[in-house]
């Protein structure tokens, strides 16, 4: 289950907020690693790590890294302050986080009975590469752009990466203000609020931070195995149920590709059909990007499938190629860039754009 490996580190290659990927020699060569010094302490050059290998040896794509889970011969201190909720629980790196929602922390009574997030947004997404497009299809369709003053947090779920670190552009997005800040729920963490449920993730969006819209979306990686409710993206329809009973407003994002050969990803996505057609038992607002062309029609069909449910918003898409020509982190999907895939991306771009007009 576990490739077990010894290393020493040669280089840091770089870091970023709660993550630093590093070079590190073992018996086979050299690899790459990943080392969340709020775990483990932040390595060195020279210093023994001992490293899980195991995304590295599958070949795993957005995992590919060795994982650094401990420095055996400079141990951390002991973390200090409150905090009694433990996430990744139960596994060697369980670790204790301040809750917004528990007893301890200064949000709990704002928490303890709150039961509404007062009509605010909440745009749904399938996909953590979802998140970038989403914010340049929004920043676009408000006033004053990312400096108009409308807050957007992110409600990170538990179905890929645990740690909010792994995500750069989660990090720079916060840096440059596009992120009011990360919610992360269930077993994920390491977000600037933590919360124990993708509902009290929604109610500290709104209520902590302050959010005027909220995307939730699993954290980068994804879990898929070809069948029709084996995929990790079925919490998205999840996410509307909770969004509708805290009386939000749901806006499920359609996952579409023109890039993808996979027939059960060409066009609307099976996620998606099964996420909002089948999982989410709420109404929603379904936008549909108009794009152009047999593809165009292809998707206004597939999407008709989930009208019985929901409500489809036709989205126009001009401009939005041109937003996400500026976005201020590298958009990809499935290794594919916005070029590559531009469908994708202008589905995501035109929840954000839709989730904009429910703001005036």
């Amino acid at each position: 289950m576990i490739r077990w490996r010894k290393g020493e580190v040669v280089r840091i290659r770089r870091e970023w907020p709660g993550a630093v990927e590093l070079d590190v020699a073992v018996p086979e060569g050299q690899c790459r690693a990943l080392a969340y010094p709020a775990l483990v302490g932040r390595p060195e050059p020279g210093d023994e790590v001992l490293l899980n290998t195991t995304a590295l040896a599958m070949g795993l794509g957005t995992g590919g890294y060795a994982m650094v889970v401990a420095l055996p011969n400079r141990l951390p201190e002991d973390p200090q302050g409150p905090g009694h909720l433990v996430k990744a629980r139960y596994t060697p790196m369980q670790a204790t986080v301040l809750g917004a929602d528990e007893q301890d922390s200064p949000h709990h009574e704002l928490l303890r009975e709150a039961d509404s997030v007062d009509g605010m947004p909440v745009v749904v997404a399938d996909l953590h590469s979802a998140l970038p497009p989403i914010l340049c299809g929004l920043y676009e369709a408000v006033p004053g752009g990312a400096g108009g003053g409308v807050r957007v947090a992110y409600v990170m779920q538990d179905g890929g990466a645990l740690p909010a670190w792994f995500s750069m552009a989660c990090a720079t997005l916060r840096e440059i203000g596009w992120l009011a800040g990360v919610v992360t729920v269930g077993q994920a963490f390491g977000g600037d609020v933590e919360a124990v449920t993708t509902h009290t993730g929604l109610l500290a969006a709104r209520h902590v931070l302050e959010a005027d819209v909220a995307i939730v979306a699993q954290g980068p990686g994804n879990l898929g195995t070809g069948t029709r409710w084996g995929f990790s993206g079925v919490s998205a329809g999840e996410a509307v149920n909770a969004a509708a009973v805290l009386l939000g407003r749901p806006v499920a994002a359609l996952r579409i590709s023109e890039g993808d050969r996979r027939e059960r990803h060409l066009g609307v996505s099976h996620h998606s059909l099964t996420a909002y057609g089948r999982v989410a038992l709420t109404r929603a607002h379904v936008p549909v990007p108009m794009l152009p062309g047999e593809f165009g029609e292809r998707v206004r069909d597939q999407a008709e499938l989930l009208a019985v449910r929901h409500e489809l918003v036709p989205v126009p898409v001009d401009g939005l190629h041109e937003a996400l020509r500026a976005s201020p982190v590298r958009l990809s999907t499935m290794g594919r860039g916005l070029e590559e895939d531009l469908a994708y991306f202008l589905a995501s771009a035109a929840a954000g754009r839709f989730a904009a007009s429910l703001l005036s």
